[in-house]
């Protein structure tokens, strides 16, 4: 299987209708080769969930969603700052979702299959902490490797990074024993001996993509350190 809809039903955030779909890509420069799953609210558009505020279903609290707004002349929240553009990715998988696009893989088997010997990156965009954690556990179960971000504070410290907003939250998250990924404003705010600079960004030399450097997935990687990249 190149794709298919690995959960459709209530967001563990706020309980409204969400979907997550995987799709196999090789488009994304930055990641290479990579099974990307897309979380999105299933009734909405990712542009209007956004400007409507109603992407906290599969956001929650991350502060890069924005402001919700009801100009009209505005597509998406006030101040939005994540890198994420949602008028391409998630908006044309949403699009391709309610077309039928996608087949279903709502068993087991199904999400084994899609995850086995590839790369699979956990919330290409959406936060992996509002599906099921099980449905993640079937997706890896024979996968090569993973990545995976959360900013929902102890969502599976063990298969994903804690995303961090400053330095004062990494050194908690560090505390626990977890490891973080954080945005930071510039090559200053790295802290040397905890933080290194992710391998694939501008500042690093782009040295490696995502799918060969494989240090993001919690502390099921045996690395000491946490990763950093600069805000662009």
């Amino acid at each position: 299987m190149k794709n298919g809809i690995i959960y459709n039903g209530p967001s563990l955030l706020d309980g409204k209708p969400i979907v997550a779909i995987a799709t196999y890509s090789d488009r994304n420069t930055k990641t290479g080769k990579v099974l990307q799953t897309y979380i999105i609210r299933s009734d909405i558009s990712p542009l209007n969930a956004s400007k409507n505020g109603e992407d906290f279903s599969i956001c929650g609290d991350c502060k890069f969603r924005g402001t919700p707004t009801a100009d009209p002349l505005r597509k998406q929240a006030v101040k939005r700052e994540c890198y994420v553009n949602l008028g391409q990715g998630p908006t044309i998988v949403y699009k391709s979702y309610k077309r039928g696009v996608y087949p279903a893989a709502d068993n087991v088997a199904d999400r084994v299959d899609l995850g086995a010997g590839r790369v699979v990156r956990l919330g290409t965009y959406g936060d992996p902490a509002a599906v099921p954690s099980w449905i993640w556990d079937q997706l890896i179960r024979r996968c090569e490797s993973h990545l995976a971000y959360s900013h929902q504070s102890g969502f599976r410290p063990d298969i994903a990074m804690q995303s961090a907003d400053n330095e004062a939250q990494a050194l908690d998250q560090w505390d626990r024993g977890n490891r973080t990924f954080r945005v930071i404003a510039d090559l200053g705010e790295l802290i040397k001996g905890k933080e290194i600079l992710c391998p694939a960004s501008k500042e690093a030399g782009q040295r490696v993509q995502c799918n060969a450097c494989k240090l993001c997935g919690g502390t099921s990687v045996k690395s000491s350190k946490s990763i950093a990249i600069v805000q662009h």
